[in-house]
């Protein structure tokens, strides 16, 4: 594999952790608020 090549194949590999970390990410937050909105609800009673 040529050099030009494999500074290709990281920078994909790069761009697709970011994207992968970022979904993860939102996936923590999502269950963060769906929690936070479970306990309040529990409150009310």
């Amino acid at each position: 594999m040529t050099p030009e090549e494999q500074d290709l194949v990281q920078k994909r590999q790069k761009a697709r952790a970011i994207v992968v970390a970022l979904l993860l990410a939102a996936f923590v937050v999502l269950i963060f608020f769906i929690t936070i909105a479970k306990i309040h609800q529990g409150m009310g009673h």
